[in-house]
Order: structure tokens, then C-alpha cells, then sequence
């Protein structure tokens, strides 16, 4: 089988620099390389992060990764009036057929990251040249996630570990546990290593407890939406605090936690994870460890509401006694 391009297609093109091509093809990844075509695509025109995310169909955080992995390179150069598209040698690309900005053009928005920026790939190869460490953390990486890292990868780990000042083994504790909680993603370990750097975890022994707690924490939830017959998703900040408190410092099983869930249910018609907390607070605090106490707590409260919502006076004796005054029984 054998292909041909269309003719009619060469009836508009613009021009690719040849150092995108000799330089980054092997390095750049698949989103890197659509912004680019997108880019040199607007022919000068200005344009935000926000409109590349949209037109890729990509979250404005990849759209912003790609802009500066660009930059970073020498193809892209951030300037005060907006994003202007150069080469290395500081001149536009050519293209065949300029394309003119629409009057209404939006100002690019792009801005660096407010934290240390990610190395480019040639900062990249010349330090894994000069640390034997490096290269190992990248090899053992690659085998842990299971594919090969892109550049933008290895910049997110050496920034990492030079900037955040990880060592080479704690950053592969933290590969593998994020590997193994079906996270492995660069964008989730480097939140969760820069979080680490902001708290002093740089050692082997605080990675190792720090890890541990990340364990029960997600053991702590899983425990509370299986008892509950909650559904598969990732818990929110407040929720991990409430089933850290409820599993790991006050030790309610499963069957306590499914009562108070169905006492939370029965009241308000769905699932309150404070309403809950209040319930389990207040066995903790009287005391209540077992499913037993709870179900005859439990029993007892409805009881008592039962008697809260009753009238006042005996409503059968009432009845009674006014069918006496109206028959003349009564006298």
C-alpha cells in the first residue's frame, strides 16, 4: 500500500525550524511537540496558555509545561507584551504565508512557575554526564513507572533533587510508593516531593515514616468506604481527617462505622461526613467500643425521639372524655 499528500493542502504552510527537528524530536513528548505545530501555526500572532489548552483539548497546566519546556529550549521567548516565537539565532521563522493578528488578539498570560524552574535537556545531559547517581535515579525510574522518561520528566527529577534538595534514594522511595498506589505520574510526585522539601523530609528515616502515615491514612479510608458502601473515589481533605480520626486514633470497626453511617442516613437522607463525626465523637466519648453499645445507643435514640415527637396529653382519654360531654355521659 502506498500514500501520497494532497496537493491542495500545500496551498498554505508555514515553516518548522530545522533546530526543532536535529534537537528536540527524540526529546520532546507528544503534547510538546502538538503545541509547538499549534504555535508556529498562529504566525506571530499573541495568544495565552489558555487558548493553546483549549485548542489541544489539554489541562492548562500541560499547556503551560509545553510552553516552557519551549522556552527553555531557545524556540519560545517570553517578552513583556506577550509570547513571541523565535528561533536560536534570535529571527522569526519564515513562513510562506504570514499570518496577520486579529484586532481583539488576547495578550499572553504565560508566566514562569512561581517556584524553581524545571532544567532544560541541555542542563539536564550535562549534569547526568557528571553525577553517576543521576543516571542511576533515571534508569531506576523508568523501571519502576515502566516507560521511558521524557525530558520534561528528567527535568521535573533533577529539579527535585537539586532544587529540593531529595536525595537519590528518597526520591525513589517516593517513585515506588506513587507507582504503587496507581499515581505514578510525574506532575503527582513532584507535588508530593515539593510538599516533602516544604516539611524537611530529606532523610531516609522521615521518607520511611512519612510514607507509613500515607499508607494508613489511605488504608484509614478505604476501611471507612467499604463499611459505608461508599463509592470508588479519592477522598477530600477534610474526609481523610475524619477517617484518620475515626480508624487510627479512635479505633472504630467496621460495623460501628456502617451504624453511624445508617443513623446519619436515617436522619438527613444521605451521607454527612460531619454529621458522622459528631455520632463517633460522641461514642468515643461516652465510651462505646462495641457494635452492641452503639446498636442499643442507637436504639435508645430513636426511642427518644419517638417520645420527644409525642403529644402532651393522653389522646385516647381526651377522645373519650369528649364523647361523654356530647352524649350527657359525662354528667
Amino acid at each position: 500500500m502506498q500514500y501520497q499528500t494532497k496537493s491542495g493542502i500545500w496551498d498554505s504552510v508555514f515553516a518548522v525550524p530545522t533546530a526543532v527537528v536535529d534537537q528536540n524530536l527524540k526529546l520532546a513528548g507528544s503534547v510538546q511537540l502538538k503545541a509547538l505545530l499549534w504555535v508556529l501555526r498562529q504566525g506571530g500572532a499573541s495568544f495565552s496558555d489558555k487558548d493553546l489548552s483549549q485548542a489541544l483539548g489539554v489541562s492548562p497546566a500541560d499547556a503551560r509545561d509545553a510552553l516552557s519546556y519551549w522556552q527553555e529550549t531557545g524556540v519560545l521567548q517570553l517578552q513583556a507584551s506577550g509570547m513571541k516565537q523565535q528561533t536560536e539565532k534570535e529571527k522569526p521563522a519564515p513562513s510562506p504565508v504570514p499570518q496577520k493578528a486579529p484586532a481583539s488578539a488576547p495578550v499572553a498570560h504565560f508566566s514562569p512557575l512561581p517556584r524553581p524552574e524545571r532544567p532544560g535537556p541541555a542542563f539536564v545531559s550535562k549534569r547526568l554526564e557528571e553525577n553517576k547517581a543521576l543516571q542511576c535515579l533515571m534508569l531506576d525510574t523508568e523501571q519502576i513507572l515502566g516507560h521511558t522518561l521524557s525530558a520534561s520528566d528528567m527535568g521535573s527529577l533533577l529539579l527535585i533533587h537539586d532544587n529540593y534538595g531529595l536525595p537519590c534514594d528518597v526520591i525513589l522511595m517516593l517513585v515506588q510508593y506513587t507507582a504503587s498506589s496507581g499515581k505514578g505520574n510525574m506532575h503527582y510526585i513532584d507535588k508530593v516531593a515539593l510538599n516533602w522539601a516544604d516539611e524537611g523530609i530529606t532523610t531516609h528515616l522521615q521518607a520511611e515514616q512519612r510514607l507509613q502515615k500515607m499508607t494508613d491514612l489511605s488504608r484509614a479510608w478505604r476501611t471507612v468506604q467499604q463499611a459505608m458502601g461508599l463509592p470508588e473515589r479519592a477522598p477530600t481533605e477534610r474526609e481523610k481527617k475524619y477517617a484518620e480520626s475515626w480508624v487510627l486514633q479512635w479505633h472504630f470497626p467496621a460495623p460501628m462505622l456502617k451504624l453511624a453511617y445508617d443513623r446519619c442516613v436515617d436522619a438527613i437522607g444521605a451521607f454527612r461526613p460531619g454529621y458522622v463525626n459528631k455520632i463517633l465523637e460522641r461514642w468515643h466519648r461516652e465510651g462505646i467500643s462495641t457494635a452492641e453499645q452503639a446498636a442499643a445507643e442507637t436504639s435508645q435514640h430513636r426511642q427518644n425521639r419517638q417520645d420527644a415527637n409525642k403529644p402532651s396529653f393522653d389522646l385516647d382519654a381526651y377522645e373519650k372524655e369528649s364523647m361523654l360531654k356530647f352524649t350527657g355521659g359525662g354528667r
